[in-house]
């Protein structure tokens, strides 16, 4: 059908002649915007011509070579980091936790032994402990007596407390401040507190050398931390933070021992990462139900059904059952299995695309001379003794006004890569886009010829459908018959 009507088109309309063919080709190669190839066309010495065409393949060749490798160059996603220090008027200021390194009060502690079991238990959503099989009869038998039992509410009533006999002094950027600007927040140290935990717009530093200024005291006689061993490290640990994170303490908390002054120096830095397949980044996560991301908190919910309470999240809290019989193995079971793959965008924990670090230099001195001494035990009303033990000063600002940003950017975009492909076949071609139609133009009008060629030299097409009409049917073999 359709390809019969096409044959019978085109046989009416017949192929140029040889000539003709010949013609255009040579027009061609003589009008043609690919610089050399007139010059095999033109050239009247055969010598020449084959020089010529020499060159224009081999150039062409270079060409070829030359776009193909920067196509691969491109196709593997290649990035490149810049570094750049922004100076201003004014910097925003981090969060800073603090902590006590002694949890509990002591006089809650004292006959319940249990609670740092109960708490490492707790606290092992962040790192697995190991247990004894003693350890395991004692639980078992406390829980049996205390079901109604809750962790949270005896940590947060019998652990550490800030209020004015703990916050000696506080001052921001020569402006007092209070225990009540600090927000409470559960870490692997029980109680601890967040200054700056709202991010609040006024709290901007825009002198350096001055900042937020703290003077704790620790009260080692009230506090502790495992009654079996005495008193254990004494002193206050700290983490400096955006505030749009949670405070981490694993390997990034800065210790101040009692009867010391900490000096610390920060700067900010800001992180940006491509997305994948530049970067390793993915935009489009969204987290389901708090807006800090926790592997950990999301396994756990979905196995247990349930949340702890140290962890972010919305979801319903884990009771001390559930963090014995089923958190406790879900973090035996991640580390086991390696839930939590970290790097590459397809992992279970993503690189973020956006980060803000406060690299910290962090310089210790006795602030107990003396003179001090003496005017401390005067304000206070406290033995010297006392405040060698028990006072720590601390005193965070920035080391000037800037901070630094590392971006992640793509080394090769699409504009870029067309100018390199223009420019290889500029130089060793002499083209353009305009050439580049101009030989397609003419490879189309040859592959037409071609389908002519073909199409008029094939055989008719067998009528499979219609009966020949030199052939007599057979209604009409039966009438011939009956004549006969």
């Amino acid at each position: 059908g359709i390809l019969e009507k096409i044959r019978l088109y085109l046989i009416k309309k017949h192929l140029p002649h040889l000539e003709d063919r010949r013609k255009y080709h040579q027009e061609f190669a003589s009008s043609t915007s690919f610089h050399g190839v007139h010059n095999i066309v033109r050239k009247r010495s055969r010598t020449r011509r084959v020089l010529w065409l020499l060159v224009v393949v081999g150039c062409l060749t270079t060409a070829i070579w030359q776009i193909c490798s920067r196509f691969i160059y491109y196709f593997s996603w290649p990035t490149t980091t810049s570094v750049v220090v922004q100076y201003v008027e004014n910097v925003k200021f981090p969060a800073v936790t603090f902590c006590n390194l002694n949890r509990f009060q002591a006089r809650a502690v004292s006959n319940l032994k249990i609670i740092f079991l109960i708490w490492n238990i707790v606290s092992g959503v962040f790192q697995k402990f190991p247990m004894e099989e003693k350890q395991f009869q004692e639980l078992n038998d406390f829980l049996l007596g205390n079901q109604n039992f809750s962790i949270k509410e005896f940590t947060r009533k019998n652990g550490f407390y800030l209020n004015r006999s703990t916050l000696l002094e506080c001052e921001f950027f020569g402006k007092p401040c209070h225990p009540q600007d600090f927000e409470h927040i559960f870490t692997e140290y029980g109680n601890c507190f967040t200054f700056n935990h709202d991010d609040l717009p006024a709290r901007r530093v825009s002198l350096s050398g001055r900042g937020l200024h703290l003077l704790f005291d620790v009260q080692q006689e009230q506090f502790t931390d495992e009654p079996a061993l005495g008193f254990t490290d004494a002193g206050i640990t700290f983490v400096i933070h955006s505030p749009k994170e949670l405070p981490r303490f694993d390997g990034l908390g800065l210790l101040t021992p009692v009867g010391t002054r900490a000096q610390v120096a920060i700067q900010q830095l800001k992180s940006i990462i491509q997305e994948y397949p530049w970067g390793e980044c993915k935009p489009d996560i969204k987290l389901q139900y708090h807006e800090i991301y926790s592997t950990n908190g999301w396994y756990i919910q979905d196995w247990c059904g349930c949340l702890p309470f140290i962890l972010p999240g919305n979801g319903t809290e884990c009771d001390l059952l559930k963090f014995y019989n089923c958190v406790y193995p879900a973090v035996y079971d991640i580390e086991v299995k390696g839930l939590c793959t970290v790097g590459t965008h397809n992992s279970t924990c993503p690189a973020p695309c956006e980060e803000t670090d406060y690299p910290t230099t962090v310089t210790y001195s006795s602030f107990v001379g003396e003179k001090a001494i003496k005017y401390l035990s005067a304000k206070l009303k406290k033995s010297p003794d006392y405040i060698r033990q028990n006072l720590v000063r601390i005193d965070i600002k920035y080391h000037d006004l800037s901070y630094k940003i590392t971006q992640q950017q793509k080394a090769m975009t699409i504009s870029e890569l067309l100018a390199e492909v223009g420019g290889q076949l500029g130089l060793f071609c002499g083209a353009s886009l305009i050439t580049i139609i101009e030989l397609l133009e003419y490879i189309f009008t040859n592959f037409c010829w071609m389908c002519t060629f073909l199409l008029l030299k094939a055989p008719e097409m067998p009528q499979w459908n219609n009966p020949s009409q030199n052939q007599p049917t057979h209604k009409e073999k039966k009438m011939g018959i009956q004549e006969c």
